[in-house]
């Protein structure tokens, strides 16, 4: 597999975030976050992820390719530009604290539930994401997020408009290049509805 020089970003200056002695930040400090992400998990913004569940490294770094303004959401570019190092690593680690989100309350469709399904485990998303599709450091949560969030960057990883790092936004293009867009649908529903 050959290297994206666009979608590689350096482990050591995340590490060198992750040493950096946290400010605190209050409940009252990330409120304004979670007027689009929601607290506790529960939906509000559909295309708008929940952050509750991921770990701090992930969400660190997502602040700090937000700032460099290499992902695509003009309002984050802007809070993010405007926010310390120090900063970047408080808000990840007060994130990071929120619970993980639950599935919906209604039930999933049975049908579309079986076909992405079938999709996770053919194209081995556990493999990176968890056995629990739950996420790990530098990886995202994936149970329980908003269908409509990740139809959106399911979307965007397979038309190369969303990158990740390293050799991990290269993987999820070559995996989704070849679904379909109801895949992505059937896909994102499974993923939203994991109980």
């Amino acid at each position: 597999m050959k290297s994206n020089p666009a979608s590689t970003f350096g482990h050591s200056l995340f590490a060198a975030l992750l040493a950096l002695a946290a400010l605190p930040v209050s409940g009252a400090e990330l409120a304004p976050c979670l007027e689009c992400h929601g607290e506790n998990g529960e939906r509000r913004t559909p295309d708008t992820p929940a952050l509750g569940g991921q770990s701090e490294f992930y969400l660190l770094t997502q602040l700090a390719l937000f700032r460099q303004g290499r992902r695509d959401n003009a309002e984050m570019v802007r809070v993010a530009k405007a926010m310390s190092d120090d900063e970047l690593r408080a808000y990840a680690a007060a994130a990071a604290k929120l619970p993980p989100p639950e599935p919906p309350a209604s039930a999933p469709d049975r049908d579309r539930f079986a076909r992405g399904e079938a999709l996770a485990r053919q194209h081995r998303c556990v493999i990176c994401h968890g056995a629990n599709l739950a996420g790990t450091d530098q990886v995202p949560r994936l149970a329980n997020q908003r269908e409509a969030y990740l139809l959106k960057a399911l979307r965007g990883f397979k038309s190369s408009r969303r990158i990740g790092y390293g050799q991990a936004g290269v993987l999820m293009i070559e995996i989704l290049t070849p679904l379909s867009d109801d895949d992505l649908v059937d896909l994102a529903h499974y993923l939203s509805h994991i109980r």
